[in-house]
């Protein structure tokens, strides 16, 4: 046998079974197969929604029709887009200052007992706190501007964000830490080669929490002040009756949070690609 076939012979270990890398056709097969149940789900919720509506098992004013809501979603698509554009520029915003303050704090908390037993009771009670009641404050505070909804977006977002920060920095093997230690390596170099890039997997699953909380944070800062953005126009059209405005909004926001978690899910399996390897089975243990 050439030394070039025995190198391309894959190696076999008891127990575990071996998958070669699935193919273009086979990952769409795959994504089909884990697709089709909730595009089901949201087909049949959409057909009850149409044969409520054209029933009229419930008043028109209450429960508007799925042709008056596209209605609205078309005609007048700049006027949602101009809101919609500020709601995920807040959201946005309030999620990157969610992360950067939220990483830093885990960083800290895990590097100094002192400042973790500290400052995580609080957090914890910050998290507790409902940040519509205090909203009105923030509106106070600081005007009816941008600021309160990204403090509000930074505030329902930072939890998750440091929580799993923390737990993905406490994560790391302890021999990898003593080899480290034992070789010679410098806290900071530590930090960099081993805890950071084993803590990211726990982060990534964070801030696909932080991202949808990030919009409900925004829109709920817009509920209390503001005279634009998707939480103003939910507001207007339930003041005015205008169901079909206010579905149009709702179903916006969630689009928001859809195609940001969506973001989210790109960007880990782009900067962790083993790691969304290993979640597609590409090794499976047999006993």
């Amino acid at each position: 046998m050439s030394q070039s076939a025995t190198e391309a012979a894959p190696v076999k270990v008891a127990g575990v079974a071996q998958r070669n890398k699935p193919g273009a056709g086979e990952r769409a097969v795959r994504a089909l197969e884990q697709s089709w149940r909730p595009v089901a789900l949201l087909l049949v919720c959409f057909g009850a929604w149409w044969v409520i509506a054209a029933a009229e098992l419930v008043e028109p004013y209450l429960v508007p029709s799925p042709g008056a809501t596209l209605d609205v979603l078309t005609g007048k698509t700049d006027y949602i887009w101009q809101h919609s554009w500020v709601t995920t520029y807040e959201t946005l915003l309030g999620l990157v200052i969610a992360v950067g303050v939220g990483v830093l704090a885990a960083v800290i908390m895990v590097y100094s007992s002192t400042v973790e037993k500290t400052l995580y009771p609080i957090l914890l009670f910050a998290q507790v706190v409902p940040k519509i009641a205090i909203a009105p404050l923030f509106v106070v505070w600081l005007g009816f501007g941008i600021a309160p909804k990204i403090l509000i977006a930074v505030l329902i977002a930072f939890f998750p964000v440091v929580i799993s920060m923390v737990t993905g920095l406490k994560a790391v093997d302890p021999e990898m830490l003593q080899l480290s230690s034992t070789m010679g390596a410098r806290p900071w170099q530590t930090f960099v080669k081993i805890r950071f890039p084993a803590s990211l997997p726990h982060l990534f699953s964070g801030l696909k929490v932080a991202v949808t909380l990030a919009v409900t944070g925004a829109v709920v800062g817009e509920f209390v002040g503001a005279n634009e953005g998707l939480g103003y126009v939910i507001l207007q059209a339930n003041g005015n009756l205008d169901t079909p405005m206010l579905f149009a909004g709702l179903l916006v926001m969630s689009l928001i949070g859809v195609v940001l978690f969506a973001f989210v899910e790109i960007a880990e399996k782009l900067l962790l690609p083993w790691h969304a390897g290993r979640r597609d089975g590409s090794v499976t243990t047999t006993y």
